[in-house]
């Protein structure tokens, strides 16, 4: 049963909604707080970023692939 739920997950694209109240309430938010964001996402990701999906990344950023 558990393997059945996840890929029924899987199956599902994932979506991604805001509504017109969201987006003009983040647009109402001060600079500094979006980048204070956008670094905390940024430091995730990087974290959680695999060996394989860094080299890959390190190798476009070179102009390798």
């Amino acid at each position: 049963m558990k393997n059945r739920q996840v890929d029924s997950v899987q199956e599902r694209p994932l979506l991604y909604y805001k509504t017109k109240e969201d987006i003009e309430a983040y647009k109402k938010k001060s600079v500094k707080l979006k980048l204070q964001w956008l670094q905390a996402q940024m430091e995730f990701f990087d974290r959680a970023m695999s060996n394989e999906a860094r080299r890959i990344r390190d190798k476009l950023k070179r102009g390798e692939l």
